[in-house]
């Protein structure tokens, strides 16, 4: 794999985040001495190397990651697992194509952690933050011709922008900050926007967060895809393991959390035909096994040391045969 960036070994073991839930990932994957895993968001490497560790001597991974530069980080930081780990440069809705084609199915187990490393969010060029001041980008893989985020705010109708605001950043003032986007235009810098929507909606006193923050999330998901990615990339997850094999998805926010939660339940149904149908025409059989009735969430502990990790929370599937009638593994708590 090519350098997307001139990035030492020492930079990249410096940058790398703290992954969050590792220790109930890797319980929740049920790793094997000789399996194969596949992590779909590589980012730091923190998880895979901890996968590679446990399954010592034969077990081998692929990872992935849309962010050129990550996949650089991770790729160095992996080396020392030489031929037992593989990592391309890819969005993981290309997932399925890309471990047939490297041989690599069935899976013994699929990672997602769908939050960014700390590299990124504190990277001012990335524009992925607002507590610097810093271009108006967002994108995770820059190396195409995919709009930024300040193509988004420059050039999208005021109804658009309000819509994106309320669906992907859960804005109730979704309008009013649409509306103060556009008569401020043009914004290129993430500190200009963060004012504007300052002073279209203020900051109260006791507010939680910073009045930008959904706005900047909303624009990410934008930008990137992300929820429909993770709607695609699923199905393509749980086709390339074995039976048995376990998905583990760690999100960080609602909307994530509720695309996964909405699939796995699917997916351990039988039949799933509206409820007002007589009788079942859809002939779907459940596909896997819902191992977390409840997300597993990080404990006080991890959070003292890894504050980014508290909104994390994790859901695990094991995928059953084609006539299985139910897991053989025990759900969590």
């Amino acid at each position: 794999m090519g350098k997307s960036a001139n990035i030492n070994a020492a930079e990249a073991e410096s940058q790398h985040h703290i992954p969050a839930l590792l220790q109930e990932v890797l319980k929740g994957l049920a790793l094997q001495a000789n399996g194969r895993y596949l992590d779909a968001t590589l980012g730091g490497a923190g998880h895979a190397i901890a996968i590679l560790e446990a399954t010592a001597p034969n077990g081998r991974l692929l990872g992935l990651d849309r962010d050129p530069e990550a996949a650089v980080r991770a790729a160095m930081r992996l080396a020392l697992f030489k031929n037992r780990a593989e990592v391309i440069h890819a969005s993981y809705t290309q997932l399925g194509e890309i471990a047939r084609k490297a041989s690599f199915i069935p899976l013994d187990g699929v990672l997602f952690d769908l939050g960014f490393s700390s590299w990124q969010i504190d990277d001012v060029g990335r524009g992925f933050s607002f507590s610097q001041d810093g271009p108006l980008d967002m994108r995770f893989d820059r190396t195409g011709n995919s709009p930024s985020a300040a193509d988004v705010v420059n050039q999208w109708p005021e109804s658009d922008l309000a819509n994106i605001l309320y669906r992907y950043g859960e804005e109730p003032r979704s309008r009013h900050i649409a509306q103060a986007i556009v008569a401020a235009r043009p914004i290129y810098n993430t500190r200009q926007l963060a004012d504007v929507i300052v002073t279209a909606v203020g900051r109260g006193q006791h507010e939680r967060i910073h009045p930008a923050t959904r706005t900047f999330q909303a624009l990410r998901i934008a930008v990137n895809d992300e929820l429909e990615g993770i709607i695609e990339a699923l199905p393509q997850a749980v086709a390339a393991l074995r039976t048995g094999g376990r998905l583990a998805v760690i999100t960080f926010h609602s909307l994530e959390d509720r695309i996964v939660k909405q699939y796995f339940k699917q997916e351990a149904r039988g039949c799933i035909c509206p409820p007002e149908a007589p009788i079942c025409t859809c002939d779907h059989q459940p596909t896997v096994h819902v191992l977390t009735r409840k997300p597993i969430v990080p404990s006080q502990k991890e959070i003292q040391v890894n504050p980014r990790s508290r909104s994390a929370k994790l859901r695990i599937v094991e995928k059953l045969g084609a006539n299985s009638l139910k897991s053989a593994g025990q759900p969590q708590t």
